[in-house]
């Protein structure tokens, strides 16, 4: 019998795979309708680096992926805002510039959760996509009632 460490790990069983979160389709869903013409839209959550929901129109990115590396960035930025001690400062939105695309962060308010948003820079303005993204944030924290 070989050793545990060269077993063959047992393939996740399609039962077992996340559940989509209809809230974070929803938003997926809304901000598409708006930026019909934008590259790839996700919702994550920070704390695990997870999409909740999820779309691409570019057979170059995932969303899904770049969600767990984009979830360390905004995770570095807030324990950089605790270093330098910025009191009543939150991150609203976090801007990442490429030579052809606009990577676009916009968190919740409570900072759990957050839409990443890339778009081309030369079809779509950068106000635009700032609205769409704080129109639709809201969505994904319910007003507690």
């Amino acid at each position: 019998m070989k050793p545990k460490s060269y077993r063959k790990k047992a393939s996740r069983r399609p039962d077992r795979l996340p559940k989509p979160n209809p809230l974070a389709t929803l938003v997926v869903q809304n901000v598409l309708a708006e930026l019909p013409g934008l590259v790839a839209v996700a919702v994550v959550d920070v704390a695990s680096g997870t999409s909740l929901a999820a779309h691409t129109n570019s057979p170059t990115i995932n969303p899904s992926t770049a969600a767990a590396y984009n979830a360390e960035v905004v995770k570095h930025k807030l324990k950089a805002l605790t270093a330098l001690a910025l009191q009543g400062e939150a991150i609203e939105d976090i801007l990442i510039t490429l030579s052809s695309q606009l990577h676009l962060f916009q968190l919740t308010d409570k900072g759990g959760q957050f839409i990443y948003l890339v778009v081309d820079a030369g079809s779509t303005s950068l106000a635009m996509a700032r609205e769409v993204l704080r129109s639709q944030v809201g969505q994904l924290e319910p007003a507690a009632g």
